[in-house]
């Protein structure tokens, strides 16, 4: 039933596409609704290429394709001798959009970069908790407050972040999704009507594509920007059809329902790879696939325990079973396409026998645990329920029984960070800027605790490390920093480490111009389609 209302969803908007057959016009078949459309509270890949990667610019931004930072919002920006300093020059004559439901007065200013990090940061701004259940997952996570002591308004066109000490990655932060610039005017506009939540589902922002409509869990309707600051782009309508099931998409794809699609089934590669109607790039993922425990719940508290799981664990097997060949061992929380991996730390090991024997030491003979599954197919874990299962079979052979448990993707990721949740939670992450601080910080730092840091682990010398390594302005030394890092999590075990994935991106050969993003974006700026 799921698939056939899939199926007729997607007819529904071929037919919808045809409808306006003089318009260039670009399907994605994205693989999961989004949130909604803020890109500052949420946390995931598809909540991103919804919002901040359609709607909405930064400061400044990655180089298409790659982690290098360019001009975005600010055409050039000036750091202080000291490095407490960061100072950015506006793009003059930005427009924001105009839609339905709102007409901007004036071009952006220095007023809108600031609401749009002090929203974040201050517990009294009205929009500190505009929505229920909020949280600042990325500006929160990643400990900007400590490390942001003022943003100034030096003129319209000047704005000025001064830190409390010198942050090395700061400016390839500004640049990831949280960082997007929000209109403070219709901001207030909407303050004033007391309809705040309209923020979220009703956006306006200075990017590439406006918004037009979203009907829920089906498709997101975008249309060019003709006042774009960097000039209209060539896709005139861009529409994401909202496709759930990655063999659904695969069908909607190789019958010309949708133009491109994310993240295939492994199993699916060779025959996409071999239509010749198809276009299959592919890359080295800069990404991490693992699995959390709660180190605050029993008996996971107890490091002998989550490394003697880990043992029972046969990642090679899995990796596999569900890779298939796109997928390779994890044993850093990096990639070792990132600088400061360090390649000595050992492998985990398989040895069962030796997992049940530490069980018992520990004096758990009879544990029963829940056991998280996403509900969604992501590069770094491609089927998490299967692998659920594979994990479920070996520790019942050791004595552990799992009971997998899932939920709806928004739901999934907001019980996974309460401070009790029971057992172990698949999750992964995908680079936001190229630096090791975006994995280390970003998802294990005592402040991270509550908002992407699913073990609720805080550790004092693995927190002294990497926060050392933010001030570090040498690559060498921070690399030492990160490489004592990497030692402390691996002796430590939070999480178990499964795999870092090689990433698929196929398309129809009519995309012109599309680049793939190390870090896991999906952007459309420059793309075209072939009449």
């Amino acid at each position: 039933m799921q698939l056939m209302k899939t199926l007729l969803a997607a007819t529904a908007i071929v037919a919808l596409a045809a409808g306006a057959a003089q318009a260039k016009q670009l399907v994605y078949c994205s693989e999961a609704s989004p949130a909604h459309f803020d890109p500052g509270p949420t946390t995931g890949g598809n909540d991103f290429d919804a919002s901040s990667r359609t709607i909405y610019n930064r400061l400044v931004e990655f180089v298409p394709g790659g982690t290098d930072i360019i001009p975005g919002l600010a055409e050039s920006w000036d750091v202080s001798e000291d490095g407490t300093e960061i100072t950015f020059h506006l793009r003059p004559g930005t427009k924001f959009h105009t839609t339905a439901y709102f007409t901007p007065t004036r071009d952006l200013n220095a007023d809108d970069v600031i609401f749009s990090f002090e929203r974040q940061w201050k517990e009294d701004n009205p929009w500190y908790a505009y929505l229920d259940g909020m949280t600042w997952d990325y500006f929160q996570g990643m400990d900007m407050p400590s490390f942001i002591k003022d943003i100034r308004k030096d003129d319209d066109l000047t704005v000025t972040f001064v830190l409390n000490e010198p942050n090395a990655p700061m400016v390839a932060n500004l640049a990831m999704d949280f960082a997007s610039i929000m209109s403070k005017e219709y901001a207030d506009k909407l303050e004033a009507e007391g309809n705040m939540a309209a923020l979220s589902t009703q956006p306006i922002g200075t990017g590439p594509f406006q918004f037009v409509d979203y009907q829920l869990d089906t498709v997101i309707r975008y249309a060019a920007f003709p006042d774009y600051w960097d000039g209209k782009q060539p896709i005139d309508d861009l529409i994401f059809a909202i496709t759930t099931d990655p063999s659904v998409r695969v069908q909607r794809l190789m019958a010309g329902e949708c133009d491109i699609m994310p993240y295939p089934a492994p199993a699916d590669i060779a025959m996409l790879q071999g239509d010749d109607k198809l276009t299959v790039m592919e890359q080295e993922g800069l990404n991490i696939g693992y699995m959390s425990y709660n180190v605050t719940e029993a008996p996971f508290d107890n490091v002998n325990v989550r490394k003697a799981l880990t043992m029972a664990i046969d990642k090679k097997a899995i990796i596999e079973a569900v890779y298939q060949g796109a997928g390779q061992d994890a044993k850093n929380l990096i990639p070792p396409t990132m600088w400061s991996y360090d390649d000595a730390i050992p492998a985990d090991v398989y040895d069962p026998e030796k997992a049940k024997q530490m069980l018992v030491d520990a004096g758990v003979t009879e544990l029963t645990t829940d056991l998280w599954a996403m509900p969604v197919s992501r590069p770094y874990n491609p089927n998490a329920q299967r692998i659920a299962e594979l994990i479920q079979a070996d520790w019942a052979a050791v004595g552990v029984t799992a009971n997998i448990v899932s939920y709806e993707w928004t739901e999934y990721r907001t019980r996974g960070k309460l401070a009790d949740r029971k057992g172990p939670f698949q999750i992964g992450w995908t680079g936001d800027n190229g630096d090791p601080d975006n994995f280390f910080a970003t998802l294990f730092s005592c402040s991270a605790i509550g908002v992407s840091n699913y073990s609720s682990w805080c550790n004092e010398d693995f927190e002294a490390a990497i926060q050392e390594a933010k001030t570090t302005p040498d690559q060498a030394k921070r690399a030492a920093l990160y490489t004592k890092a990497q030692e402390i999590f691996k002796a430590e075990e939070p999480a178990m480490t499964l795999a870092h994935s090689r990433v698929f991106m196929p398309m129809s050969t009519k995309v012109l111009n599309y680049k793939m993003s190390p870090l896991g974006t999906h952007s459309f700026i420059g793309v075209d389609i072939a009449e």
